[in-house]
């Protein structure tokens, strides 16, 4: 799904968004939406890196680290996901 937003957002507001980070707004945007849905419970570690298009688990965790992200726990949907993308990848070799 594609979403597109349409609005003004003051420089001095979108500095502070921006927080030093070189990562285009668009990009930051999204960054702290995945964040706030993750420590809310909406989505598992998969679907940040899902939505962040991150490679693996490592780098979600850098991800964590670097934005001072609270750990929710583990769900048995998470483990769920996780073995099964264990198993196709163990099915591939």
């Amino acid at each position: 799904m594609e979403i597109t937003l349409n609005t003004f957002i003051p420089d001095d507001v979108a500095a502070d968004l921006q927080n030093g980070s070189k990562t285009p707004l668009p990009r930051r945007l999204l960054e702290l939406a995945t964040i706030r849905a993750y420590e809310a419970g909406l989505i598992t570690e998969w679907g940040v890196i899902d939505m962040l298009g991150f490679a693996d688990r490592e780098e979600l965790y850098d991800f964590f680290k670097a934005n001072d992200v609270r750990d929710t726990g583990f769900t048995m949907e998470e483990l769920e996901k996780g073995q099964a993308k264990l198993a196709a990848i163990l099915d591939k070799k």
